[in-house]
């Protein structure tokens, strides 16, 4: 069985002292699903820590960025991106494994932005010198933003899997999807077919998950579109603060048309495959999954430690 990921050195003493906080909570009762509810919000926030500070920066350079500033808008928040990656690895909230990962999905998002921009599938404003034709450097880093949420989620939920797919056919899968994003310009589009193929391929499998003493479990691709949801409403946010605009935003803003779900669903499967590039899927362990599957919360600490308090040797 592959060794689950750690967390890293700062995130175990977080969750050391968050640990110390909860060791009171009730096992059974409303109060005991308050705190297992809280704790699973806490996480996702702190999942979402890169993506987070991202739209903040984006929000305050629309409300507060000078016009008339020596630096231009879309160099300042190229520059505070880079700032915000640095701080994560430097503040060892990322670890060098997961930047590979991460740079991936720079190197794919940027490139799918220079063809989108070019075809007239959105736009960013001109100005700025740090930039590739039409896309500010700045736009890489949101769809770094979902790869660091993605590898994040995986560690601080301790994410397993029950009948995932052969990870060559879901490869397969990704290439298409990653491909139809350009050749839907010129031929039929068949994004509801690589939907379908997406149900096919994933319909049995159940995602496990952990945020405190309970192991739980769902639908993996009830999780996917969960996602694709999550990801939809932070575009809104992005685009209201002008990160870049949609042709029919250009005369005033409006919230994104919810058709961009499916695609953001198609793109979460990509992500999905590069993440098991660096973290394979792993089977739950099967009292976990046993336990899961009637129900019951698992208590999960051991030796008066939480299960995820294992720091990087």
């Amino acid at each position: 069985m592959t060794a689950r990921p750690a967390l890293t050195s700062v995130e175990a003493r977080i969750d050391a002292f968050a640990n110390r906080l909860l060791r009171s909570a009730p096992d059974t009762g409303a109060r005991a699903r308050l705190v297992e509810f809280a704790v699973f919000v806490l996480k996702q926030a702190w999942a979402c820590v890169f993506g987070a500070a991202l739209l903040a920066v984006l929000l305050a350079a629309k409300l507060w960025y000078p016009d008339d500033a020596a630096l231009a808008r879309n160099d300042a928040l190229t520059i505070a991106a880079v700032l915000i990656q640095v701080g994560m690895l430097v503040g060892r909230l990322e670890t060098l494994r997961e930047l590979r990962v991460i740079v991936l999905f720079h190197i794919v998002g940027t490139l799918m932005e220079l063809f989108k921009t070019d075809v007239g599938s959105w736009m960013y404003a001109a100005d700025g010198v740090l930039r590739l034709g039409g896309v500010p450097l700045y736009s890489g880093f949101m769809y770094a933003a979902v790869g660091s949420y993605m590898v994040r989620v995986y560690r601080l939920f301790d994410l397993r899997f029950t009948h995932y797919p052969r990870r060559w056919l879901t490869a397969v899968v990704a290439v298409a999807i990653y491909a139809n994003f350009f050749t839907h310009h010129w031929i039929i589009d068949l994004r509801w077919v690589l939907i379908l193929a997406v149900a096919a391929l994933w319909w049995r499998t159940t995602l496990h998950f952990r945020f405190f003493r309970g192991t739980f479990r769902m639908p993996l691709l009830l999780a996917f579109a969960g996602v694709a949801l999550f990801i939809w409403l932070a575009e809104n946010i992005a685009t209201y603060a002008g990160a870049w605009l949609y042709p029919s935003q250009v005369g005033g803003w409006h919230p994104v048309d919810a058709s961009k779900l499916t695609s953001w669903f198609l793109l979460i499967i990509v992500s999905v495959v590069l993440v098991a590039w660096v973290y394979p899927p792993r089977e739950p362990d099967p009292a976990d999954a046993s336990a899961a599957h009637r129900g019951i919360a698992v208590p999960s600490l051991r030796r008066g430690r939480h299960p995820l308090a294992r720091t990087r040797r």
